[in-house]
This record gives structure tokens, C-alpha cells and sequence, in this order.
């Protein structure tokens, strides 16, 4: 396994890390991994409704920001919070803005509507009669 690049402990900035939170999408990544050890960047960025390369730009801003490591395995990359580095270097910051945030983060994005059997639409669409524009 190898670590992708990231900032030591003592390079994390204040400045780098509060930037990387003003983001809502990067707040319910950073939510998801607070309550798992370790997601791989597909289960932790699944239902976030957005496209895989704008997901993969929020987990390398928060990576450069210190907030995240990133490990890779073979096709792979493993995320985890960097709570205790954090702590070191912010004491109390990480938990005050997930708490604050909690409340107002919706956990997931809506699910697509998914169409019905074969021929027939799904929940709300309409189909039209033929021969009628």
C-alpha cells in the first residue's frame, strides 16, 4: 500500500483546513469518515449525486488540506479521517465544526428517479399516448 502525498502534521495550516470545510460536499465526505475508520473513495463518495472526477477533486483538496489520508492498493484508495493529527494541531476544531455542521448536512443526495419495467415510465413521468406531440 502507498500513501499519496499529503502534509506532515506540523505543515497542516489553519488557513488550508478551513478552506477545505466551507465546502458542503466536502463536510458530508468528511462526516461519513468520522463515523467509519477507513471508506474507499467509491463508498464514501457514492451517493454524494455528483460526477466521479468532481468527487475525486473534493478528496484531493481535502488530502492537501491535512484533513484526509489517502492510501492507495493496487486499484484502490483508501480514505481516513486524520482525527488525531487534527487534534494536535487544532485541538477541539474537527468536532466543533462536524457538530456544528451535522444538523444542517443532508446525509445524501436524492436518489435519481429510476425507471419503471420495460415500456412503461417511471415514477413521475407521464407517458404520452401515441400520436399525440
Amino acid at each position: 500500500m502507498r500513501l499519496l502525498p499529503h502534509p506532515a502534521t506540523e505543515d497542516i495550516q489553519l488557513t488550508d483546513v478551513l478552506r477545505a470545510l466551507s465546502d458542503p460536499v466536502r463536510l458530508m465526505i468528511l462526516h461519513k469518515l468520522a463515523e467509519q475508520r477507513e471508506l474507499t473513495c467509491a463508498d464514501a463518495g457514492w451517493d454524494l449525486g455528483l460526477h466521479k472526477s468532481t468527487v475525486s477533486h473534493h478528496y484531493r483538496a481535502l488530502r492537501e488540506a491535512g484533513l484526509i489520508l489517502s492510501k492507495q492498493d493496487g486499484r484502490r484508495i483508501y480514505l481516513s479521517l486524520r482525527r488525531d493529527d487534527l487534534e494536535t494541531r487544532f485541538p477541539g476544531l474537527l468536532d466543533s465544526v462536524l457538530s456544528a455542521a451535522r444538523g444542517s448536512l443532508p446525509l445524501a443526495a436524492p436518489a435519481p428517479p429510476q425507471p419503471g419495467p420495460a415500456g412503461t415510465p417511471g415514477p413521475g413521468r407521464e407517458s404520452s399516448p401515441a400520436g399525440r406531440a
